[in-house]
């Protein structure tokens, strides 16, 4: 049975970067499959693209994964793009497809649930309230505060070189704009961007930060962002310490939520190490694939 791929445009494009898809059909037009493409346009990353594949279990291995593969690769290249990366789980029908179309395996991740039902509060809140000689918290919800939206854009440096291993990911560049957008971004969403802060009190900058987006209702699963700190204010337990806070905030703020979700690099032995310590249990891996083009 033939399919047809239509291509489509993605009506609502970000500060950041546009997508292009592909609706696969079969003969009497009912959807088998998807592919998104997205393009990305900031400094620093106008050589990357990310793919997203999905066919339907029963149309696998029909060749319809293979042509909307092959429309998002040629939009890619025609977009002078270098490098197309691509997700799948580990050990998943995707992660069979990606390998055997040329795609290398560049970045391993672990990904882990801190159910809070389970979670050791009393332990999680201690930590948040330990001292850290030279630094305190700060917290806002939504758009970072008018008057730390500079030191906040300069402390995204922090995750410049979050450990990515093989992965041609780029730099991202972060102003002042680009922090904006993301939170209105989050914000048009429906979703809840809780930040936590560290504050050097010497010169009162922003020295790290620990992100975490709730649904709209409070409930269900929370996501982790990004969670960093300056190299300059390494080794202090600053990390620990805002996540913890991150952790207690969102289950004083929305007691019907169920768990808190994030995603670590195998090669981040750090974040692994607090992701641990507060009591997160791994629920499954998943790998990074690139494609060279």
């Amino acid at each position: 049975m033939p399919h047809h791929i239509t291509a489509l445009t993605d009506p609502e494009p970000t500060a950041s970067s546009h997508r292009l898809a592909w609706l696969a059909s079969d003969e009497e037009g009912a959807p088998v499959g998807s592919a998104f493409l997205r393009l990305f346009t900031k400094e620093g990353q106008e050589h990357l693209a990310e793919l997203e594949i999905s066919v339907h279990r029963t149309e696998r291995r029909r060749g319809v994964g293979s042509r909307l593969l092959d429309a998002a690769v040629a939009a890619a290249r025609d977009e002078r793009r270098r490098s197309l990366l691509a997700q799948a789980q580990d050990g998943s029908p995707g992660d069979l497809f990606l390998s055997a179309r040329g795609f290398r395996r560049v970045l391993a991740l672990t990904y882990a649930r801190l159910p809070l039902a389970d979670a050791d509060l009393h332990r999680i809140g201690e930590i948040a309230e330990q001292a850290h000689e030279g630094y305190r918290l700060t917290q806002w919800d939504g758009t970072v505060p008018p008057e730390l939206a500079q030191t906040f854009a300069w402390s995204r440096r922090a995750m410049d070189d979050m450990p990515m291993d093989g992965t041609d990911y780029g730099t991202v560049v972060w102003d002042v704009d680009r922090v904006l957008s993301a939170a209105e971004a989050i914000a048009k969403r429906g979703e809840l961007l809780h930040t936590v802060a560290v504050v050097d009190t010497a010169d009162g900058s922003i020295v790290g930060f620990s992100e975490l987006v709730v649904p709209g209702d409070g409930r269900g699963d929370a996501q982790h962002y990004g969670t960093g700190v300056l190299p300059e204010h390494r080794g202090r337990g600053l990390g620990l310490w805002m996540k913890a806070e991150s952790i207690r905030r969102a289950r004083q703020r929305h007691p019907e939520l169920g768990g808190l979700l994030t995603d670590t690099a195998d090669s981040n032995t750090h974040m692994r190490g607090i992701n641990d310590a507060l009591g997160y249990v791994p629920t499954h891996k998943a790998v990074e694939y690139q494609l060279d083009l």
